[in-house]
């Protein structure tokens, strides 16, 4: 069965000295701050749609490796993924480094990094995301 999330984003005023919220609509859990700043310069309490992607990808990248191990028969205790966001104002996103630490019992080191690499092609924000540069740091702990 297909899922739909909704999330809506205000602005008001121009780019550089405007600013606007975004709600995460689906799951209600908030509306935040957005500006300029926040996306170019320092976020200063606000976000920006860089750190939400950043977000969306380590989480789709955690579960689409947590299922991927299990479907292996080696199901992970832990996965931590932490995703940075390249932006270049006046280029956009330059590219996404995802860096992953996990504690997988029973797997060796080739197998692991098999299914990290797996993983990282197939997380359905990866797929969306075709066209930007992936790297992977991947390493069991």
């Amino acid at each position: 069965m297909a899922t739909t999330r909704t999330a809506n984003a205000h602005w008001e005023g121009p780019l550089m000295g405007g600013e606007g919220k975004v709600s995460l609509d689906s799951s209600g859990l908030g509306v935040y701050d957005v500006t300029w700043a926040s996306r170019a310069e320092d976020p200063g309490g606000r976000t920006s749609p860089e750190e939400l992607i950043a977000a969306a990808h380590s989480t789709c990248y955690s579960m689409a490796l947590s299922h991927a191990l299990a479907g292996a028969g080696t199901p992970p205790a832990s996965v931590d993924t932490r995703a940075d966001v390249t932006f270049q104002p006046g280029e956009g996103i330059t590219g996404i480094v995802l860096t992953v630490r996990a504690s997988v019992p029973g797997i060796s080191a080739e197998d692991f990094a098999a299914a990290a690499q797996g993983a990282k092609e197939n997380c359905p924000v990866s797929k969306a995301l075709t066209g930007t540069t992936i790297t992977l740091d991947a390493a069991l702990v």
